[in-house]
């Protein structure tokens, strides 16, 4: 079984993920942050760097969701492939930091990489408001995070609404985070699994 969970920066899918991972004993596939090449270039000159980056970001879900499925195991993925092409690329786009050319290209490759994968089985889309997201990216404290835009995230987020309003490739089950602390209160981590079960549930 193939679980995902999808949200903005500073949502809280990477913590959840490993949250989740524990519970259930399931296999976790985050999300590659400290490995990628491009990320502290791309938020020095977005507009230089932002084809590099997604192109890098759409081979490195592609392999992840091809092993996920060769694997045979229950895995839960920290951000989907989904996202990259139809929020991050199209904002970078519809800001002028990345060219018309570039984003067919690009969007060319997702359809083309997209029609050899199967969608989750459960996608988890972790909703927060700009204050929220802001609250959790300084606390994390992430260098190459503290030059993000409130309207960058604004933008992100009116993207992440539009896409989940139409998803229909499979379950969604949508949590409400901006009163949740589900890192350091475990009654909240509770009311999340217990939706989770429920949907879950509902696979079988």
């Amino acid at each position: 079984m193939h679980i995902a969970i999808a949200g903005n920066i500073g949502s809280g899918k990477t913590t959840l993920t490993g949250l989740l991972a524990n519970q259930y004993k399931w296999e976790a596939h985050f999300e590659d942050v400290d490995d990628n090449p491009y990320l502290n270039d791309f938020y020095e000159d977005m507009q230089r760097w932002s084809f590099n980056l997604q192109v890098y970001f759409l081979n490195s879900r592609f392999n992840q969701v091809i092993s996920i499925r060769k694997s045979g195991r229950t895995v839960i993925q920290d951000r989907t492939i989904y996202e990259d092409a139809h929020i991050f690329a199209p904002n970078l786009h519809a800001m002028g930091l990345m060219t018309s050319r570039d984003f067919d290209n690009y969007f060319d490759l997702f359809k083309l990489m997209s029609s050899f994968i199967e969608p989750p089985d459960l996608l988890i889309y972790l909703r927060a408001s700009v204050p929220t997201l802001v609250n959790q990216i300084q606390k994390r404290g992430r260098d190459y995070e503290n030059t993000i835009r409130l309207d960058y995230l604004t933008r992100l987020n009116e993207r992440y609404e539009a896409w989940i309003s139409t998803y229909g490739l499979g379950k969604l089950l949508i949590i409400d985070v901006n009163n949740l602390n589900f890192q350091d209160n475990p009654k909240d981590l509770s009311l999340v699994i217990d939706k989770i079960d429920a949907e879950i549930h509902g696979l079988f």
